[in-house]
């Protein structure tokens, strides 16, 4: 093993942990959720921290990394929304958002060609919030009882920062398609 596949490595183990934590969700185990919960968050910013700051950046490392983020994003989710702790609602929004990225990625790659994702503020504000809420539902039923009005404020900052991200994404991908496919009449400044 090279220094330079640490980071992939901590990333797969992230995946990993995924069914560990939908497992202690679904028997109600919130405190070895939130522990496990804690350590996918801490090998997150581990292996982000490694790839930057000692050149191990790779294409792979850059393709598992967000998906191992939403691999236990939705899933938690899921879970969470079983359990009746999440509105379905939400849950809905939020993968039709992931659903509606995932067919415009793949279609843009087929139609138009590569392209490389850049997240934009929104969306990482969107991602930041998502996670936030479902730690803080775990939390609430474990350590800490939190207000239902806040967590209440929380899914609502959630849908509508997952609603202005998968926009963003509608217009910033489209306009790029359109002036791929030759579109002059389409301002380039946020290329």
């Amino acid at each position: 093993m090279k220094f330079q596949d640490v980071p992939n490595l901590i990333t797969i183990l992230r995946i990993v942990l995924v069914l560990p934590v939908v497992l202690a969700l679904l028997n109600e185990h919130y405190g070895v959720a939130l522990l496990l919960f804690a350590v996918a968050g801490a090998s997150d910013g581990l292996d982000g921290y490694i790839a930057k700051h000692y050149d191990c950046t790779s294409r792979l490392g850059s393709i598992l990394d967000p998906l191992a983020d939403k691999l236990l994003l939705v899933c938690t989710y899921l879970s969470l929304g079983w359990l009746g702790l999440l509105p379905v609602w939400l849950i809905v929004t939020v993968l039709l958002r992931d659903v509606l990225i995932v067919v415009g990625g793949v279609a843009y790659h087929h139609f138009i060609g590569e392209y490389e994702m850049e997240p934009s503020l929104i969306s990482k504000l969107n991602t930041a919030s998502q996670i936030l809420l479902g730690f803080s539902v775990v939390l609430s039923m474990s350590l800490l009882p939190l207000s239902g009005a806040l967590i209440d404020a929380m899914v609502y900052f959630v849908l509508v920062t997952t609603l202005l991200s998968g926009a963003d994404y509608i217009w910033t991908w489209g306009r790029r398609a359109v002036a791929a496919r030759g579109g002059d009449n389409v301002n380039r400044s946020d290329d």
